[in-house]
C-alpha cells in the first residue's frame, strides 16, 4: 500500500526540509500550526567566559535537565484564545501578562509563556556567537541598517509601527540565518514569564519551572534590589530608595553600564538570566525599572526604540495589567 502524506505532514517536512531540520510545524490538539525553533541544550560556560560547565537553567525543569527547548519562532498571533507562531501575521497586541500567559498554556503540556530563562539563554548565545540581531526598532527598519525593512502591518502616526512577523532579513534573527528566531530586537515587547520585582526586589523561577504558581514564598529570592544611585539605577543588595509614584518616575540605564550598588556584587545568577551585564558590550540596550509595587518584564523593544532596543533590552516598568499596541507576546515548549 503506498504510503501517502497528510496535508499536516507536507507542511511540516517542508519546514524542516527548509530549515535543515532547526525548525519544525507543532500542532495542538485543535490540529493549528506553529512553528518552532529547536535550541539545542548548552552549558553556562559555553555562552559565559569562567562560568560554571553546567546546563543553563533554561534547560532545566523541575530538576530535570532537558535536551532542548522549543521556542516560537515569530512573535505569536492569537486564534480560537491560542497562541501560534506563524510568519507574515500582524503579531497580537494589546495583551497584558495574565492573558499572554493564558494564550500560551491552553495549548496543552509543555506549552508556556516565553520564560525570562529562555530569553536569556538566547540572548547569551547570540552575543557569545555574535548574531545579536537587528529589527525594527526604527519605524519598520534597523537604526544601525536602515537599509533593512520589513513588511508594514501597522501605523504609528504617519510612519510605520509593527512589521509582519518574519518580515525581515536574515539578520532580524537570532543566529543570522532563516531558520532563527525573529524578532527579539524591537517590533513590539514581549511578556515574559519567571521573573519579576516586588517593591524593587528581584524575584526569578528556580531554573526554568514555569509551571511555578504566582506565590512569592515559591520564587528564588535572589536578596538583590534594583535601585537608584546619584539619579542612575544600579544594583543593590537592599531597598534604599523608593520611586515617587505621585511622579510616576522611571529609571534606565543603558545595559552595558549598569553597575553594583557601591561595595555590592551583582550576583551570578543575575548575570545567566540577562538581568545584568556580563561584559561591557551589549549593544546599548536600555534597563528600565520601578522600584516599587510589582513590575512583570517585557523584553527587546519595540518600533520606536532605536538603539536602546535589541535581544538585551529589559522593562521593569510595567504592571501586569498593562497592555498597549507595543506589547506582545510568543509561546514556548518543553517536551
Amino acid at each position: 500500500m503506498p504510503f501517502i502524506l497528510s496535508i499536516k505532514d507536507t507542511y511540516r517536512q517542508a519546514v524542516e526540509a527548509a530549515t535543515d531540520g532547526k525548525n519544525t510545524v507543532m500542532y495542538d490538539d485543535k490540529g493549528n500550526p506553529s512553528i518552532m525553533v529547536c535550541i539545542p541544550r548548552f552549558n553556562l560556560s559555553d555562552v559565559i567566559d569562567g562560568a560554571p560547565d553546567t546546563p543553563h537553567p533554561a534547560f532545566i525543569v523541575d530538576g530535570v535537565v532537558k535536551s532542548e527547548i522549543w521556542i516560537s519562532k515569530f512573535q505569536n498571533i492569537v486564534h480560537d484564545s491560542r497562541a501560534y507562531s506563524l510568519p507574515g501575521m500582524d503579531p497580537h497586541t494589546y495583551v497584558d501578562f495574565d492573558q499572554a500567559k493564558q494564550y500560551s498554556v491552553s495549548k496543552g503540556t509543555g506549552w508556556h509563556l516565553m520564560s525570562n530563562a529562555e530569553w536569556a539563554a538566547i540572548a547569551l548565545w547570540a552575543k557569545k556567537n555574535g548574531t545579536m540581531p537587528r529589527g525594527n526598532n526604527n519605524y519598520g527598519k534597523d537604526h544601525s541598517a536602515p537599509y533593512e525593512r520589513g513588511r508594514e502591518t501597522a501605523k504609528s502616526g504617519d510612519q510605520t509601527g509593527r512589521v509582519a512577523t518574519g518580515s525581515g532579513p536574515a539578520s532580524w534573527s537570532h543566529d543570522g540565518t532563516n531558520a532563527g528566531i525573529f524578532d527579539l530586537n524591537g517590533n513590539v515587547w514581549e511578556w515574559n514569564d519567571g521573573l519579576k520585582l516586588v517593591d524593587g526586589k528581584i524575584y526569578v523561577h528556580q531554573d526554568n519551572n514555569f509551571n511555578t504558581p504566582e506565590d512569592i514564598l515559591q520564587w528564588v529570592d535572589t536578596g538583590a534590589f534594583f535601585d537608584v544611585e546619584s539619579g542612575n539605577l544600579v544594583i543593590n543588595g537592599s531597598r534604599t530608595y523608593i520611586m515617587d509614584e505621585a511622579t510616576s518616575e522611571s529609571k534606565s540605564r543603558t545595559f552595558e553600564t549598569l553597575a553594583a550598588y557601591t561595595g555590592y556584587t551583582i550576583p551570578e545568577l543575575l548575570k545567566h538570566l540577562a538581568i545584568a551585564p556580563i561584559d561591557a558590550n551589549h549593544g546599548g540596550d536600555y534597563v528600565y525599572a520601578r522600584n516599587y509595587s510589582e513590575r512583570i518584564p517585557l523584553r527587546g523593544g519595540d518600533w520606536l526604540n532605536g538603539a536602546h532596543a535589541g535581544v538585551f533590552s529589559l522593562n521593569l516598568y510595567r504592571e501586569r495589567s498593562y497592555s498597549g499596541s507595543s506589547i506582545g507576546f510568543r509561546s514556548a515548549l518543553v517536551l
